[in-house]
């Protein structure tokens, strides 16, 4: 299957990036190279991009995607090493870095990859490097207990406890090795009535594919040293698709822009903080009506962007 993914809020980015055409700039996740072959043709040869995926599959379809641009590369990493691969590559600072948290088009739609609770057989997978645990390690090995957390801390189903104990009285008959036996289970476990407002099965989902793939730790890691290696008046911008990593985003750029630290009752500032950086948009830009008529999977979309200041606090 052809890797597909349709870049989303993809003008809005290039506008919140402010590229400078001589500047260098890091996709931290490259999937289809959308996003990143837009930054690309608007740089010079002086410009550079550098684009980042763990995906093996992403690696090579936007290596191909960004072949006709001589100031582009593609790199197969973790945006969380981001200050390593900048450092190898002999890069001291970025003018701007673009992260995209969403699972593409492509990763979605690909049966074999194991994503998607719509696919009739697929092999419960969802890994997005295609290496280390799978989903079915998790769903066959770990406790009642730590399936229920996970389904509860990741996904935020008030029915995880329900979901976890019939996963592990299904896997005492039988390994679930199937999405199509993940989702099975996850809609017997949940009332009729949550089956008819809509599928009930995304929740739970989402939370074993960010337990498999490391996502909230790799976040915070990432956004920390995205952060770092920006110049100063470089911008981060940040593309979020469900309320937890939106939440982690908002209160990460919240303590950048936060100035003075003394306690309230202090008459004047002793501490002598300045804000690392200020907020682009005070709120999240979203996908209008119609980008998410021609991409339904825009819908949930929030990008927030941050410029950082040359202040140093020490």
């Amino acid at each position: 299957m052809k890797f597909k993914h349709i870049p989303v809020l993809l003008n809005e980015c290039i506008d919140g990036l402010n590229i400078d055409p001589d500047g260098v700039y890091v996709d931290c996740t490259a999937g289809g190279g959308g996003h990143s072959s837009a930054i690309a043709a608007r740089l010079s040869e002086k410009g550079r991009l550098i684009a980042l995926d763990r995906d093996p599959d992403a690696v090579k379809a936007a290596g191909e995607r960004l072949s006709v641009f001589s100031n582009a590369m593609v790199i197969h990493r973790n945006y969380s090493e981001l200050d390593d691969v900048l450092s190898e590559l002999g890069v001291d600072k970025a003018d701007g870095i673009l992260m995209d948290l969403g699972v593409s088009s492509y990763q979605l739609d690909e049966e074999s990859r194991g994503f998607s609770y719509h696919s009739a057989d697929a092999p419960l997978d969802m890994r997005m490097s295609r290496s280390g645990m799978s989903a079915a390690d998790i769903v066959n090995t770990f406790s009642e207990q730590q399936l229920a957390k996970i389904i509860f801390e990741y996904g935020e189903e008030k029915f995880s406890r329900r979901i976890a104990s019939n996963i592990v009285r299904t896997r005492e008959s039988a390994p679930i090795i199937t999405t199509a036996q993940l989702a099975d289970i996850i809609r017997e476990s949940v009332p009729q009535k949550a089956r008819r407002d809509k599928n009930p099965c995304k929740k739970t989902f989402q939370a074993i594919r960010i337990a498999v793939n490391g996502e909230f730790d790799h976040l915070k890691e990432g956004l920390d040293k995205a952060f770092g290696c920006l110049k100063s008046q470089g911008r981060l911008a940040v593309i979020t698709f469900h309320s937890l990593e939106d939440r982690m985003v908002k209160q990460r750029f919240a303590e950048w822009c936060k100035g003075c630290i003394c306690p309230p009752d202090f008459p004047q500032c002793v501490c002598g903080r300045k804000p690392l950086g200020r907020l682009v948009n005070k709120k999240p830009i979203e996908a209008d009506a119609k980008e998410v008529e021609i991409n339904n999977r825009s819908r949930s979309a929030k990008l927030r962007v941050i410029e950082r200041s040359a202040v140093d606090n020490g």
